[in-house]
């Protein structure tokens, strides 16, 4: 039997108002997996004001004691971590191993922001006046949308919501359409913590159903966004006319860097990963790679070999490397790009073609793929394919591979391999993204560094450490004179003399 979810609005389980609903679809097997709301404009006002209602309690309540249910609730993920990722697999796609670093993301997010509970630090300062006390102190935003994408279905939730909890907001949380189970077990786990009702907020639906309406209420203060250049564009011009706070996390056309005298089997390793973990679908997964000369045809036949020994399968048997992408119109939006690289000269080396024998013909299955001959112009170098797709582009210098790194609308995530200490510093230097890797891939956060890019992959706001505060926190300056005096600032000050 397929079970029938539900949203949780107000502390209540309850279906979308119209009664419509959407499947939720295994992409290696086209499986039915549950069924679950297909909410609208009227779920959406529910929600936001079941948030709105909470806000005064939520936010009065000691920082300590909503750290306490945070540790709870992360108690929660992992006794559950299996579970959480056997059924995270299915719904999007990825292998086991990667579901089970998904859960341990929101893990690692939950006991970290929980702790920001006795923290959440403010400032003091010396006033300029005699009998004079400054100081800064954090106050929540207040009624948070979270909209979050497919690829990491708990992980990136977590990173929106927990710090946002912890800072005293509430929320309404629009998980992606594909992958709505590990956003309801997510639900789950935080009710089953003890967090009151209201305060976290889950409607599913469509970006334009629920996601539109979400952005557009009066009530809600900010939001939060990770997702397409696109939809994020359309989001911050909303946002502006609107007058709302926004954080947005987008796109990524991110670089492995290897010189000449990197170690081949480390830096392979480090590729094999980053372009073909979660089947390409990672914001900070490695698109291009820039390879010096020296290197260049000794590298390219061993990754070619590496590539094309990778299996495909579904994510929950033992010997699959690499899984589907997550739904037929992003199948279609791959192999698209194979014309357009054929077309603007480059050379398939290996891959560039939809897997469509024996079981893999039940899925949407893309074969890993090297492109080779590729110019730093081409569309295959400078716009986000999103899947398994990397692109080999030959450089003659270590300031001609920065050039190159740097020269994409994006700015996620870069990564460079060297012996050589002095071009790992320059290339800290000269590389203008806003991770980077020296002799690691592109992929993989830690939740206590601050987590984002420049350029087109964002609009200035970091996620996790200590930066997810000033996300979700407005700065509130107080003045406590005890002089007993009228004292006025800079009029009553002179000049220290010599």
């Amino acid at each position: 039997m397929v079970t029938t979810y539900q949203n949780w609005i107000g502390g209540r389980w309850a279906p979308a108002r119209s009664g419509g609903t959407r499947e939720n679809i295994d992409p290696a097997s086209g499986e039915l997996l549950g069924i679950f709301p297909r909410s609208g404009a009227e779920d959406v006002n529910d929600a936001v004001n079941a948030a709105q209602q909470a806000l005064a309690a939520w936010r009065a309540m000691p920082g300590p004691r909503r750290g306490e249910i945070l540790f709870r609730a992360g108690e929660v993920l992992v006794r559950r971590k299996e579970e959480f990722a056997r059924e995270m697999t299915p719904e999007m796609g990825k292998v086991l191993k990667e579901t089970r670093g998904d859960v341990q993301e929101a893990i690692d997010m939950t006991y970290y922001m929980a702790g920001e509970g006795r923290r959440c630090f403010g400032q003091t300062t010396p006033s300029e006046l005699p009998d004079k006390f400054a100081m800064c102190v954090r106050q929540p935003v207040g009624v948070v949308a979270a909209i979050t994408p497919w690829n990491f279905p708990m992980a990136i939730p977590a990173w929106k919501i927990i710090p946002a909890l912890i800072c005293g907001n509430t929320i309404v949380f629009k998980p992606a359409s594909d992958t709505p189970k590990s956003a309801w077990n997510l639900a789950k786990t935080l009710e089953e913590a003890g967090l009151p009702p209201g305060v976290l907020n889950v409607v599913f639906g469509s970006g334009g159903e629920a996601g539109t309406p979400l952005v557009e209420h009066p009530v809600v203060d900010l939001v939060s966004f990770t997702g397409s250049n696109e939809v994020g564009r359309g989001i911050a011009l909303k946002a502006a006319q609107l007058g709302k706070r926004l954080h947005l996390e987008m796109g990524g056309k991110n670089a492995i860097i290897i010189m000449d005298d990197a170690d081949l089997n480390l830096a392979l390793d480090g590729v094999i990963w980053s372009a073909f973990g979660t089947s390409g679908q990672r914001c900070t997964a490695a698109s291009r790679l820039i390879v010096q000369r020296g290197i260049l045809d000794e590298l390219t036949k061993r990754l070619i070999a590496r590539t094309e020994a990778l299996r495909l399968g579904h994510g929950l048997d033992e010997g699959t490397d690499v899984g589907p992408v997550v739904n037929h119109e992003q199948l279609v939006k791959i192999d698209g790009y194979m014309e357009v690289a054929r077309k603007e000269g480059a050379t398939i080396a290996c891959g560039g073609s939809i897997a469509n024998v024996g079981a893999l013909a039940k899925g949407f299955f893309f074969r890993p793929t090297v492109l080779t001959d590729v110019k730093r112009n081409m569309r295959v170098a400078q716009e986000e394919i999103f899947g398994p797709v990397i692109a080999v582009i030959a450089v003659d210098s270590l300031e001609e591979a920065i050039a190159v790194n740097n020269d994409v609308p994006f700015g996620l995530s870069t990564s460079i391999y060297t012996r050589d200490v002095n071009q790992a510093f320059r290339g800290i230097e000269g590389i203008t993204t806003g991770l980077l890797y020296v002799n690691a891939g592109t992929i993989g956060a830690e939740v206590h560094l601050p987590f984002g890019g420049t350029r087109g992959t964002g609009n200035g706001h970091r996620e996790a450490g200590q930066a997810a505060l000033d996300t979700y926190t407005e700065w509130k300056t107080v003045f406590v004179d005890y002089s007993g005096k009228l004292q006025r600032a800079q009029i009553d000050v002179e000049a220290a003399k010599p």
